[in-house]
């Protein structure tokens, strides 16, 4: 099949697989919210309403619309968002940064970041070890310094550790969104890409959810570790500042000796909750990245970019269900991912974490790629051709058509990108 002719008979089998759900037409596992429609032409925003009204904003703003209720609830999460932590807040005793809009501020806060964090662990006989013994798998590369006996410093890599990756800060636009698509839309999308790219396909991740006390769709993370925004910010809060919070109570020992804590300025539990919330709040509320018109060599792009594979993972729309923010209900956005685990053979980052592999990663979201400078997971890229032309494993396919583009086709292509 020629490039073209592809390109128009990809979104022609998936709007005939989407259209389908609800309808009586025995599809396995088609959800009661099913992905929305392929993405018309002339759509250039980034979400829609349940009332067609464009829910277009600029970066680090909240969803137009809101209710003044919701807009008190966004600007109080982001005060505490970019507050600086201390120790008497119960930063630390080993962390890497005191405030989260240190890392996520890029192009502002809210965004993603040039922050690199590492990972580590040990492979032995191919099974994969955390090292926990010894702080693992997340470095705190930062310590509160001298309490009494104790001096607390930035956590080093074990000797013992063979597998060791770096993490770069993930944009936090539109996540609200994400939060509010029912699992089963996931697991239809899994079902869909079998059917149709089955050599492509991606995985639904079951990680266990807390507040709930059960497994459920995991879809935050480069690993997709985490089930909800709730969970994704308490576990933020504890390892990457070290603030103990209801969902995650207990303190990382440095380098994993527990002996240490006996020295530590705040011992109970840091938060009570609030500011966790908080966090949820502001990340809930947060509008996706804004984007630009098409034009005629950004369209050439757009259709490029489905001839190529790229949407085979990089799904266009997805639709909300109904939720507790109404004013994301029923909302169709555009974030171009599926939000599954794909095994991305040499491009992996070697850990294995929550229900993810040591080659599987999460597809990332396009959404807002403009205004990023660094790029994949370790940010080892710095422009979108070398990104595009580092994927393996499922995507390998995908890598090759790319590099089998004119310059011209790969400049169109990118162009298209860069208007999300």
């Amino acid at each position: 099949m020629k490039l073209a002719d592809e390109a128009r008979a990809i979104p022609l089998c998936l709007a005939l697989f989407l259209s389908t759900a609800g309808c009586g037409t025995g599809i396995v596992g088609a959800p009661e919210t099913a992905p929305a429609e392929p993405e018309g032409d002339d759509d250039v925003v980034s979400a829609t309403s349940a009332e067609h009204i464009p829910m277009q904003a600029t970066f680090g703003a909240p969803f137009p619309h809101l209710n003044q209720a919701a807009l008190a609830l966004f600007d109080a999460g982001v005060a505490q968002f970019v507050e600086v932590e201390g120790p008497a807040d119960g930063l630390g005793p080993v962390f890497n940064d005191s405030s989260c809009a240190h890392c996520h501020s890029v192009p502002v806060t809210g965004g993603g970041g040039t922050t690199l964090e590492t990972r580590f662990g040990a492979v032995d006989a191919g099974s994969f070890d955390p090292l926990v013994e010894f702080g693992g798998s997340l470095i705190q590369a930062k310590g509160i310094g001298q309490v009494g006996s104790c001096d607390y410093v930035g956590e080093t890599v074990p000797p013992q550790a063979n597998v060791v990756a770096q993490r770069r800060t993930i944009p936090l636009f539109g996540l609200g969104l994400v939060d509010s698509v029912p699992q089963s839309t996931f697991q239809y999308v899994a079902r869909i890409e079998s059917i149709l790219f089955p050599s492509e396909a991606g995985r639904v991740p079951l990680v266990y959810d807390i507040a709930s006390g059960r497994n459920a769709v995991g879809r935050f993370g480069w690993k997709d570790q985490e089930t909800t925004l709730h969970q994704f910010s308490g576990d933020a809060y504890l390892n990457e500042m070290g603030v103990t919070n209801p969902e995650f109570p207990d303190e990382n020992c440095p380098d994993g000796d527990c002996a240490l804590l006996a020295c530590n300025p705040f011992p109970g539990l840091n938060d009570d909750g609030s500011d966790v919330t908080a966090f949820t709040n502001f990340m809930t509320l947060l509008a996706p990245p804004p984007r630009q018109p098409l034009d005629r060599v950004a369209t050439e792009g757009k259709q490029l970019f489905a001839a190529t594979g790229c949407s085979h993972c990089h799904w266009a729309t997805f639709r909300t269900g109904s939720g507790d923010v109404p004013a994301l209900n029923e909302t169709t956005f555009h974030p171009y991912s599926d939000f599954l685990l794909h095994d991305m053979g040499s491009l992996g980052d070697g850990i294995v974490q929550g229900g993810a592999q040591a080659t599987e990663m999460r597809t990332a979201p396009l959404w807002g790629v403009s205004a990023m400078t660094l790029f994949l997971h370790d940010g080892r890229a710095t422009t979108l051709p070398a990104a595009i032309l580092a994927h393996d494993g499922q995507a390998r396919r995908a890598r090759d058509t790319f590099a089998s583009l004119s310059s011209a086709e790969q400049a169109a292509l990118v162009a298209f990108l860069n208007s999300l």
